[in-house]
């Protein structure tokens, strides 16, 4: 019996694209598997500290919270190198620092720990500049990651402990530029 030549070209197409697809996952699988380690900076690596990155100067941000204005100066991650590298390797976090992380558009962000030796308090934060969620104490070095759960504009990270030691809950203002809410605290 012979086959029309329209199904023997189909049957070949499809079984080149089957072939293909299944070069295409394992490249991937590969990749996912050792890709990290070819990612990593040397320093890394051999679990030493990579050099210090320039954070650019520390701006004030102050959350109004029921307790009163609670201000402090934070170092802004708003390139993804320096989203990826927020605290780690920082052994201390002075209690009136923090580091904002400022997303180009809302997203549901997750934030994890690894490489990061001091416990921190994750704040998220919509883009009305007010206090979605709160994870308390986030653990140094564990890869659990803390999701925003909704779409937030900016995650906030203070020494951990801060936000309840000052009164600092969901639904707080945090006023910055970032978020337009930087009179609000002259208006308070």
């Amino acid at each position: 019996m012979t086959k029309p030549l329209g199904e023997t070209a189909c049957l070949s197409y499809t079984a080149l694209m089957d072939i293909i697809k299944k070069s295409l996952m394992a490249a991937a699988l590969v990749f996912m598997v050792f890709g990290a380690a070819f990612a990593q900076s040397p320093a890394s690596q051999n679990g030493e500290a990579p050099p210090p990155l320039d954070m650019g100067p520390s701006e004030p941000l102050t959350i109004l919270a029921e307790t009163g204005p609670q201000t402090f100066m934070v170092e802004i991650a708003d390139t993804l190198e320096k989203q990826a590298r927020g605290y780690m390797w920082r052994e201390e976090i002075p209690l009136d620092t923090g580091m904002l992380f400022e997303f180009e558009r809302p997203k549901v962000a997750t934030i994890w720990m690894k490489n990061t030796p001091s416990p921190l308090d994750i704040i998220f934060v919509r883009s009305n500049g007010r206090i979605l969620k709160i994870e308390h104490n986030a653990q140094p070095y564990t890869l659990r990651s803390a999701s925003s759960e909704a779409p937030i504009a900016a995650v906030l990270e203070l020494a951990a402990g801060r936000s309840m030691d000052l009164g600092i809950k969901p639904g707080d203002l945090v006023a910055h530029e970032f978020f337009g809410t930087e009179n609000a605290v002259n208006d308070n």
